[in-house]
């Protein structure tokens, strides 16, 4: 795989210096920051963005993680580009030493990275009904997932999502896990747990695989600070209904759903928060009315969404099996760079309501 990954960004290299003009400042400066780039996308998992200053770790973030979309589009234009030159379709003289080849490649690539970052800033609002004679009393519930906070989804995009969450005027609010992104400290250091406790509705929430990259014990602090009710393998009985929230399967010990189910009252509407749409059939057998999860992102971009389509039963959107009904959110927020490219960012209303 390492070897493969290495391989593309040769090709990518090279081809980067052979299609721009033969200048050789442009072209040193241009695969420097591309070196750059990628050097700085693999160091900063090991942790090398918290040692920088706050702001320059949320520029490093967004730069290095950017390249990361870029190298699959760019890599993906060149090998079109190369396919269509063996064709004659591309001529050779645009794609060696060519301003307007650059411009073509290079820039179409970068107008669609821009696109994508538009489309990431517009937040889809998703509805279902629920009819159930589980259900005494009309209940309006949000739910959100992947929410990522940290360099990137700073506090003054969080502010935007909770007056969105708010102008929603929801009964309660349901997080499916990964509201922390991959490290702790910029939230900490900028107090996102002021802007959690202007949610107007009780909030409930589980953990997902990233909070136990940030550390679970700080996002049972964090969540507690923030007013959010974590959920790990428990069983909140509230406005009518049952809230199952289930630990990450990051946790190998966490209980079955059979286990939880048995501490719910059967005769009550039931919605489970399971972060990682790993067995769909478990809620199926256990009698659950609805699930909701999160996690995949739907790959975030074409044509990752072709492999999460492919990894999982439903990558995304409503989904049913019996009388369990699913949804599988791509997400409010985003991890790395805030891009979607055939995809999209969103929260869920559903109105719950009785026969």
């Amino acid at each position: 795989m390492m070897a493969a990954i290495i391989g593309a960004n040769v090709y990518v290299v090279l081809r980067l210096w052979q299609i721009l003009p033969n200048v050789l400042f442009l072209r040193i400066v241009a695969v420097v920051l591309y070196v750059g780039c990628m050097v700085g996308m693999f160091s900063a998992f090991g942790g090398t963005l918290d040692k920088l200053p706050l702001g320059a770790a949320s520029v490093c973030y967004e730069l290095f993680n950017t390249w990361l979309i870029f190298f699959l589009y760019i890599l993906l234009a060149f090998i079109l580009v190369d396919i269509l030159r063996a064709v004659h379709v591309f001529p050779d003289s645009l794609a060696k030493d060519s301003l307007w080849g650059s411009l073509m490649v290079v820039g179409g690539v970068a107008v669609l990275l821009l696109a994508g970052n538009i489309h990431y800033r517009q937040k889809v609002r998703e509805t279902v009904e629920m009819v159930s004679p589980k259900v005494e009393k009309p209940l309006r519930i949000l739910l959100a997932s992947d929410l990522h906070l940290g360099y990137h989804n700073r506090k003054d995009e969080l502010s935007r999502w909770v007056d969105i969450i708010n102008s929603e005027k929801p009964d309660l609010v349901l997080i499916g896990g990964d509201i922390i992104d991959m490290s702790a400290r910029p939230l900490v250091e900028g107090n996102y747990s002021e802007e959690m406790r202007r949610i107007e509705a009780p909030v409930y929430a589980v953990l997902g695989n990233h909070e136990y990259y940030s550390g679970d014990k700080f996002a049972e602090e964090f969540f507690a600070s923030s007013g959010i009710h974590l959920l790990r393998d428990e069983v909140a009985s509230l406005m009518g209904i049952e809230v199952i929230g289930r630990d990450d399967r990051t946790n190998r010990n966490r209980l079955g759903l059979d286990s939880l189910m048995k501490k719910a009252d059967p005769s009550l509407f039931t919605i489970v928060l399971d972060h990682q749409p790993s067995d769909l059939s478990e809620a199926e057998k256990a009698g659950v009315d609805f699930q909701f999860s999160g996690h995949t992102h739907r790959g975030q971009v074409w044509p990752i969404s072709w492999i999460t389509d492919a990894i999982f039963e439903d990558s995304w959107g409503p989904y049913s099996k019996g009388n369990t009904r699913y949804y599988v959110s791509s997400g409010l927020g985003i991890w790395g760079a805030k891009i979607r490219i055939g995809t999209r960012s969103e929260y869920l209303v559903v109105e719950l309501k009785g026969e």
